[in-house]
């Protein structure tokens, strides 16, 4: 069904409850509003049927929500490899690196000269004689290297946790059925006791934008934690997930020469690619990386992969 030429407004209150006392108030508009097509998402990376509940969202309303339990395990493309073996390995053997906004292939050549490109001689992770590269062989290497404590018998290690151990793994996320514009953004939280979500959206095959590695953290204990050439690595506590889009997930191309469609944001507007077809960048971009047009609706252009992220806020009403 077209919901075009129906209002925003029309839609809260003929979905939701309407409370004129929300702390963070909605767009009345006539501007066209996509729902969320369930449909678009890949049944295999998901545990369960999507259903739909009803939640409560960040403004205070109540609404139909999709709940999508993903297995966080992408059927459309391989996972990994992160960590070459040897300083002699090439690309193919490795994953990348973000950094500086720019994106490297994680390469025997890129281990071997860490300390030339952090500018510090303490960095040193392969054997000199071997030319074996040192990184985590174990679920229990990867849940001791893979958090913000790094022990000191860790340090110059290349850290690469392995789809196997996270197999059971299940994320629940729960998307508006229909996305609900707010008169201001809503910003992202950065840890424990802060507010608002980390969680930024879901890819169509069920693997989550997350919010941006935590850099700073693991070269501070001198590791490093590729992603693979998806923009993906693993953890224990949140399984395989994306800090970047290099355009390895599903995508939904356009009719129009928009840029494809790659996922939902958690407030249910569409997240797209950063380039047109004709890779042309978007220059009307607000402040959470969104824009409207007549055919998408509301929507969102993610950053550069070497950005270490993907949208800036949520536009819209996100489910507690």
């Amino acid at each position: 069904m077209t919901l075009k030429n129906l209002t925003i407004a029309a839609l809260i209150c003929g979905l939701v409850s309407c409370n004129k006392d929300d702390e963070t108030t909605t767009v009345t508009s006539t501007e066209t509003v996509i729902k969320v097509d369930a449909a678009k998402f890949l049944s295999g990376g998901l545990s369960e049927p999507i259903s739909i509940v009803s939640r409560t969202l960040s403004n205070g309303t109540t609404a139909d929500c999709y709940k999508i339990v993903t297995k966080s395990t992408p059927t459309d493309h391989t996972q990994g490899p992160w960590c070459p073996s040897n300083i002699s390995d090439d690309a193919s053997k490795g994953g990348i690196w973000l950094e500086g906004g720019n994106v490297y292939d994680v390469d025997g050549a890129f281990i071997k000269n860490l300390a030339i490109f952090y500018k510090n001689t303490t960095w040193q992770m392969y054997n000199t004689t071997t030319g074996a590269i040192t990184k985590t062989l174990t679920q229990a290497d990867c849940q001791a290297a893979a958090n913000p404590n790094v022990g000191v018998q860790y340090k110059n290690y290349c850290v690469e946790c392995l789809p196997s151990y996270v197999s059971s793994l299940t994320k629940t996320i729960y998307i508006p059925v229909t996305p609900v514009k707010l008169s201001s953004p809503v910003s992202f939280g950065a840890g424990p006791g802060s507010s608002g979500p980390t969680t930024r959206g879901i890819a169509f095959n069920g693997v989550v934008f997350d919010a941006p590695a935590p850099v700073n953290a693991i070269l501070g204990a001198y590791t490093l934690a590729p992603f693979d050439d998806a923009g993906g690595h693993i953890n224990i506590g949140a399984g395989y997930h994306y800090h970047a889009a290099t355009g390895k997930s599903t995508k939904i191309t356009q009719a129009d020469g928009h840029a494809a469609m790659i996922g939902y944001a958690l407030d249910g507007f569409g997240i797209y690619e950063r380039l047109s077809a004709n890779g042309t960048e978007y220059t009307d971009l607000d402040a959470s990386r969104g824009h409207y047009d007549a055919t998408r609706g509301y929507h969102y252009h993610v950053d550069k992969a070497g950005a270490n992220n993907f949208i800036n806020s949520l536009a819209g009403a996100y489910a507690n």
